[in-house]
């Protein structure tokens, strides 16, 4: 497993991606698990963490260097059948603190949907993301009619508030505690 940042919740580890992770995932199918120490399941990557959004951060961790490693993608693994670790979802930030906020998103593999993954992730990456003196606000997006998502965000204390910044999706923020 390469070294680098990782949270831990319950049931997680989720570990920063780097540029070789990212890289790694580029190559195709089995060149991601030795660096994660877990298999990736055959249907990886889920939802909208797509080739798109893989070469997105790529490029701005290539752009960005070490001091963005965290501020990007982070891989979630679980302890899978006989304690095999498996990857099982992926979620982050859309890049470092911006005039005090961050946004956050997340992916789920779908046999691994309805398990609780999400709301320990986005919990992770609010506690992170509140540890920077700088971040006062945490916004999301969620497709419109996605309402196992938005359930999330809501369960994680999120607001709704109003549209989000592409057609089809609303927007939701969180207030840094006690603000």
């Amino acid at each position: 497993m390469t070294p680098g940042l990782t949270l831990h919740t319950p049931r997680l580890e989720m570990i920063a991606a780097t540029l070789d992770h990212l890289e790694a995932e580029l190559l195709g199918p089995g060149h991601l698990d030795p660096l994660l120490d877990a298999r990736v399941p055959g249907d990886w990557p889920p939802g909208e963490y797509d080739r798109d959004a893989i070469l997105f951060f790529r490029d701005r961790l290539a752009e960005g260097g070490a001091a963005c490693v965290g501020w990007y993608g982070w891989y979630a693994v679980a302890a899978g059948d006989g304690g095999e670790r498996v990857l099982v979802a992926n979620a982050g930030y859309m890049g470092p603190p911006e005039d005090g906020a961050v946004e956050i998103g997340y992916s789920v593999l779908p046999g691994a949907r309805g398990a609780g993954y999400a709301t320990e992730m986005v919990t992770a990456l609010l506690e992170r993301a509140f540890g920077e003196p700088s971040v006062e606000e945490v916004v999301a997006h969620a497709a419109q009619g996605n309402e196992a998502s938005a359930r999330v965000l809501l369960r994680c204390g999120f607001s709704p508030a109003g549209p989000g910044a592409e057609p089809g999706t609303d927007r939701f923020t969180k207030k840094r505690p006690g603000a």
